[in-house]
């Protein structure tokens, strides 16, 4: 889709939803992981989505697919660099080069449980952008890229305490 053809759609989704705020909130479609062999995991959808997950050797993985603290750093920068492009469209900005780098610092003192106070997950994030807008200045490129992150639905998720359920159902099916 062309910027113009996605910064029309945004527009209309924009008013759709202003007239009909009802269906605006809804229940996103689940992720289901199944243990394929030893910790190499496969994640499915309902439309067919899939990907895999796999921990390193070094905790007993055999290291044949992403991790999935990597797959959460994607998330990230494909959701920053999605909503970098979509902002652009907005403001009729076009998107000459983009690329987001995602990394984080952890301790694996937390996912091993052997430190209870050191957190399972990252310490710290960064977020690295490379943008070039045709016709942009350095402030509206640099408000741009602030916009897209601080509306990323994935950045709002591990930034925010979102309220986790755990349901458990024990039973081989």
């Amino acid at each position: 889709m062309t910027q113009q053809g996605i910064g029309e759609a945004i527009e209309g989704a924009a008013a759709y939803l202003r007239a009909h705020p009802d269906e605006a909130r809804y229940t996103d479609s689940p992720a289901t992981a199944r243990i394929a062999s030893g910790l190499r995991v496969l994640v499915t959808g309902r439309d067919g989505e899939s990907l895999e997950s796999d921990m390193v050797p070094a905790v007993g993985g055999s290291g044949s697919a992403p991790s999935p603290g990597w797959l959460l750093r994607a998330a990230e920068a494909s959701c920053v660099a999605t909503l970098i492009a979509m902002r652009a469209a907005q403001v009729d900005r076009e998107v000459q080069h983009l690329q987001v780098e995602v990394d984080s610092e952890s301790d694996d003192r937390g996912i091993l449980g052997i430190d209870p106070a050191t957190p399972a997950g990252p310490l710290t994030t960064r977020i690295a952008v490379k943008v070039s807008l045709e016709a942009a200045s350095h402030d509206e490129t640099r408000e741009i890229v602030e916009w897209a992150v601080e509306h990323c639905p994935v950045v709002d998720a591990v930034r925010r305490a979102v309220p986790v359920t755990v349901e458990v159902n024990v039973g081989s099916t």
